[in-house]
């Protein structure tokens, strides 16, 4: 198993396991067959171009397809952080090798240069770099920065002495709160729980900076209510993104009897 670490700028170590060319090639060829019924149903849109002019019906169906080919990737990944419909089948994901927030430069990069590894056929370049990479990085992820990994199931952990038996405003919130827990990378979720674990071990200086560039990178996911997060400091932002993440969907919060906005009280 190829596993990539990495060192996160706010000092966690974390590994993440990477794809091999045997389910890339898979998610490849899921992605290729959406091309191809994409691209068909432009030909057969563009078939009254035809009947007027044939050689320009043809010209527009050869741009359409490579006009496809290229923004697919792009539209798809930039929609989807990092995936595509064969990613996501496949349970893969586009990532800074880094471990830093996957930028739409690196995206469009990695897309523009699948022709190239595309050469000079069947992927055989492309397969050739992948296979002499350390990290099975074609030449677009060369070039853009990137890998591809493995979006492994995160396990539910033990939140109690995490959270502390606090009141969690932003579980309140249910369809932001949902989008947080579709948008996260399980890397974050990651980093965000081993932080909450370790934060008696940090240094006081230390982990304001850890928390506040941790609640930094979760407030660029979604944008909660002011009134849900105004009075939270930047790690109890990062202890309650970190359960929303964790919990089970529809799974009552921790400690919600002690909530002031509970029944009965």
């Amino acid at each position: 198993m190829n596993r990539l670490t990495i060192h996160a700028p706010e000092g966690v170590e974390f590994a993440v396991t990477v794809a091999g060319p045997g389910s890339r090639f898979l998610a490849l060829a899921v992605d290729l067959c959406v091309v191809s019924a994409v691209s068909s149903t432009l030909q057969q849109i563009l078939t009254l171009v035809v009947a007027v002019n044939a050689d320009l019906g043809q010209a527009l169906g050869l741009l359409a397809y490579f006009a496809v080919t290229l923004l697919y990737g792009i539209v798809i990944e930039l929609m989807w952080q990092g995936q595509t419909v064969g990613k996501r089948v496949l349970g893969l994901r586009v990532m800074d090798v880094a471990g830093g927030r996957l930028q739409p430069s690196q995206i469009i990069m990695r897309n523009l240069l699948r022709p190239v590894d595309a050469l000079p056929l069947f992927y055989l370049v492309g397969a050739s770099a992948c296979l002499a990479s350390r990290h099975f990085q074609r030449l677009g992820d060369l070039a853009a920065g990137t890998v591809v990994v493995r979006t492994e199931e995160l396990d539910p952990p033990d939140l109690e002495p995490v959270l502390g038996g606090r009141f969690n405003s932003m579980l309140e919130r249910r369809h932001i709160a949902a989008q947080l827990r579709q948008r996260t990378p399980p890397a974050l979720a990651s980093i965000g729980l081993t932080a909450l674990m370790r934060r008696d071990r940090l240094d006081p200086a230390a982990r304001l900076v850890v928390f506040a560039a941790l609640a930094a990178r979760f407030r660029e996911l979604v944008a909660f209510p002011a009134a849900a997060v105004e009075e939270l400091s930047d790690e109890n932002y990062v202890r309650n993104a970190v359960e929303i993440v964790f919990r089970p969907q529809g799974a009552r919060p921790i400690a919600a009897i002690a909530s002031p906005r509970s029944p009965g009280l």
